[in-house]
């Protein structure tokens, strides 16, 4: 594992490339189908958002975009596929802290160097986390939650998306802050992470609103918080962490489009203003909205690696503050 002290902030190549014509590329770029990778399994909210936003941005670019379902190593090896991939953006991925920040910061070993391998495209969302509990647990709030915890010395367990995926990080910081050692349990995908607590196989879970609320919603699952400091008006009637007593604390998760670093600006560009187009349809905010999620977009590619570089910034603060241990 590595030292969050010793994380150097990712900064992300928005170059021109050397070895592929890139006049020439841009001009018929996409000539052929576009893969776009999801480092889960279907059912979480990566997997939701791609296939939500497949057929507006397929409008958008004029070209099939093909979804591919690649998780494992808590989202990195989506990611790792893409960096390695030829820089001609016929394949993208979509990703979170998970596999841009937060593996590189916990493991060495994750097969990719972000900074030198992957290009920034846009944001496309952002959400809060939910802490969701199975009906049969008696915790109603934050503070009976950690209360529970406490009590029964580590038995309780919560299902996340992987190990080092953002669910992970959020319930580690929230354990480090509050005292509350549970256990943690990985899956493939936030899908399977919910319904294993809807199953009653785990206890809870730190979850993207859109895997999570509509199981709260229909009531297999009791939502308790959000993970930001305040309210949030994207998920009702759920309190934040602040007036749960929790100070200090504020999670929230988001969803972008990467590609191999050396990428031809152009098509960078292509990209960014074919995403920037799906982001405006009506009917996306309004199917996003419903599980509390809101579509985001950027200024430009390097508006979003300067987000993604202060992000990186704030999550090694939050993991050496809250005093977490990933080993």
């Amino acid at each position: 594992m590595s030292n969050a002290t010793d994380f150097t902030p990712i900064t992300f190549s928005l170059l021109f490339a050397t070895m592929i014509p890139a006049a020439g590329l841009a001009q018929s770029y996409p000539s052929k189908p576009i893969r776009l990778l999801v480092p889960f399994a279907p059912g979480g909210a990566a997997d939701i958002t791609a296939r939500t936003m497949n057929e507006p941005l397929t409008r958008a670019l004029g070209q099939t975009v093909i979804i591919e379902n690649k998780p494992g190593a808590g989202s990195s090896l989506a990611v790792d596929q893409t960096a390695k991939s030829t820089p001609d953006g016929y394949t993208v991925v979509i990703a979170s802290q998970s596999g841009i920040i937060v593996n590189p910061i916990i493991n060495k070993n994750v097969g990719y160097d972000a900074e030198k391998d992957l290009t920034a495209i846009i944001q496309v969302t952002r959400s809060p986390l939910v802490i969701a509990v199975h009906p049969s647990l008696k915790a109603r709030t934050v503070s009976e939650l950690i209360a529970e915890a406490k009590r029964t010395a580590a038995k309780l367990n919560f299902a996340t998306s992987g190990n080092g995926s953002l669910p992970h990080l959020a319930t580690m910081i929230f354990s480090g802050l509050t005292g509350a050692e549970m256990v943690h349990v990985p899956y493939k995908s936030g899908g399977l992470a919910v319904g294993s607590v809807v199953a009653g196989d785990t206890h809870l879970t730190f979850a993207t609103s859109p895997s999570v609320m509509p199981q709260v919603t229909a009531g297999r699952l009791r939502g308790i918080a959000v993970t930001t400091r305040a309210r949030s008006p994207l998920v009702s009637g759920l309190p934040g962490m602040e007036e749960s007593g929790v100070k200090g604390y504020d999670v929230s998760i988001w969803y972008g489009f990467f590609v191999a670093a050396a990428t031809p600006r152009a098509v960078v560009m292509r990209l960014f203003d074919a995403t920037t187009q799906a982001l405006q349809n009506p009917r996306l905010k309004e199917i996003m909205a419903k599980d509390g999620t809101e579509t985001a977009g950027s200024k430009s590619p390097e508006d979003f690696a300067a987000f993604v570089r202060d992000e990186a910034r704030l999550t090694a603060k939050a993991i050496k503050d809250s005093g977490a241990k990933f080993d």
